[in-house]
């Protein structure tokens, strides 16, 4: 082992005594991952409450089926991961933030990141704990029982459980993917434990300001394209600038872009407008997709925009079923409803049982790029998509309807462009730099354009696999990129 001032750590997040805690299964493969239970007796991963066995998970409890849904996680990364040391995941289930409409699902991110160790390939950088351990060789923070982790994880222990947590929409705790509408728990925990092993910057992307003054090993391959800098070689102020870029920040790691051809497709899905009456609002349009429902593909579905109007205040929720003008009106068309008070899966459902064939959704709220339509309802077959709330006010300004079965405004819901969908026009792939600046979503994560849908965009989306590696998905070729 190295001296201590050949290398230094910093802590990431503060250790919670939970009680209990109890070691995991161990997964034995090119990688030991094993998940420590701090939770303690009758709550979390000892909940209890009985459970049924589902989709493989043969726990007969609660609390066995969520540590079994973990270990499961653990044990695909760690058939990827190459590394002889022992990777620590400490967790539990608590009560996070939720509303009725609204939950934080929960988090996991490196615990100990370190700089300067024997076997960094880059000097003067931030790596997380469990790759900087496979680097050296080394466990490099042996000997301590409290902060010897490499990620700290936390799940929602209420999600679906309770009125005031998105009731109906709980964690599914099987192992094969047949999720429904619940959310799928294997899929998550895939997600928040590729952050923990790497899959972030530890710099302020807010500000542009790095960690205690140093670059993480992500900086040194964060592309932005209108400086043609990486991070680590801008300012301050040309990081904050370029994690607001709407598409113009891009991942130069060789891996991801060479495996990039064999994972994303070829056109992007867009909402294209135009028609006699389209005027200003004519163009090309930046869309968040659905996670239910049609996949917009080659055969482009081409139709009429028409406005469900069934608010006095001139709003369309289509939250309840279409009746009258409204439905008369969106018959074999595209529907242009607005969000709020219900979801997704509601308001599509609705337009299509009135024979929409296609739905728009403008958003309620300012920001771009808009993001995906989550949910899930195998009943719904015609595609759907998210507008920003300014194009969605765009588009309703040319929507006075000459009848009620027209607008003269033609939307095409289709993929544009030979550019792959979440690369730019080089092939490398794009960056999540959404404006306004979101915490702990923005730059460490791809852009919600990649398709098919990669498990590290934002969000988790209903279609995806449990899968970290081409040709599903670019995770681990990232993580290949900065060094496992």
């Amino acid at each position: 082992m190295t001296t201590a001032k050949s290398f230094t750590s910093k802590r990431l997040a503060a250790a919670l005594g939970l009680g209990l805690a109890v070691l995991a299964g161990v997964a034995q493969a090119a990688a030991t991952i094993t998940i420590q239970n701090l939770n303690a007796a009758g709550v979390g991963f000892n909940d209890p409450a009985p459970a049924v066995p589902v989709g493989g998970n043969a726990g007969t409890t609660l609390g066995q089926q969520r540590l079994i849904a973990f270990q499961a996680a653990a044990d695909q990364w760690g058939a990827t991961l190459t590394s002889t040391q022992t990777i620590v995941i400490r967790a539990s289930f608590e009560p996070l933030t939720c509303t009725a409409n609204s939950a934080v699902l929960g988090s996991a991110g490196a615990y100990n990141i370190w700089n300067n160790f024997a076997g960094a390939g880059k000097a003067d950088t931030w790596y997380p704990q469990a790759l900087a351990n496979k680097l050296s060789g080394v466990n490099l923070s042996a000997g301590d029982p409290v902060n010897g982790q490499d990620i700290r994880a936390r799940f929602n222990s209420r999600l679906g459980l309770f009125a005031d947590c998105l009731p109906g929409s709980p964690f599914y705790l099987g192992l094969d993917n047949n999720h429904g509408p619940n959310i799928d728990l294997v899929a998550v925990l895939l997600h928040e434990f590729g952050h923990g092993l790497g899959f972030q910057t530890f710099t302020d992307g807010s500000t542009g300001v790095f960690e205690s003054g140093l670059p993480s090993i992500w900086d040194h391959y964060l592309l932005g394209t209108v400086t043609g800098k990486v991070w680590k070689d801008m300012t301050d102020a040309e990081r904050a600038a370029s994690a607001l870029g709407g598409n113009k920040l891009v991942w130069s790691g060789n891996l991801v872009t060479t495996a990039l051809p064999g994972v994303l497709q070829v056109g992007s899905a867009t909402l294209s407008i135009s028609g006699p009456a389209a005027g200003p609002a004519t163009g090309d349009y930046l869309i968040g997709t659905a996670s239910f429902g049609a996949v917009i593909g080659a055969v482009p579905v081409i139709g009429q925009v028409m406005p469900v109007v069934d608010q006095a205040n001139g709003l369309g929720l289509a939250c309840n079923p279409l009746t009258g003008v409204n439905a008369l009106a969106v018959n074999g068309r595209v529907a242009l409803v607005d969000r709020g008070v219900c979801g997704f899966t509601v308001k599509v459902k609705n337009a299509q049982n009135a024979g929409a064939i296609g739905v728009i959704v403008a958003d309620n709220a300012p920001g771009s790029p808009p993001p995906g339509l989550g949910g899930s309802d195998a009943t719904i077959t015609i595609p759907s998509v998210r507008i920003t709330q300014a194009d969605g006010v765009v588009i309703k300004a040319q929507l006075t309807r000459r009848s009620r079965t027209a607008s003269g405004v033609i939307g095409r819901l289709g993929l544009v462009g030979s550019q792959y969908a979440g690369a730019d026009a080089l092939g490398r792939a794009l960056m999540y730099t959404p404006n306004p600046y979101q915490p702990g979503s923005s730059v460490s994560h791809w852009d919600t354009s990649a398709f098919p849908n990669q498990l590290m965009e934002p969000a988790i989306n209903g279609d995806l696999l449990h899968s970290v590696v081409p040709p599903a998905d670019l995770t681990f070729r990232l993580l290949q990129d900065i060094g496992w």
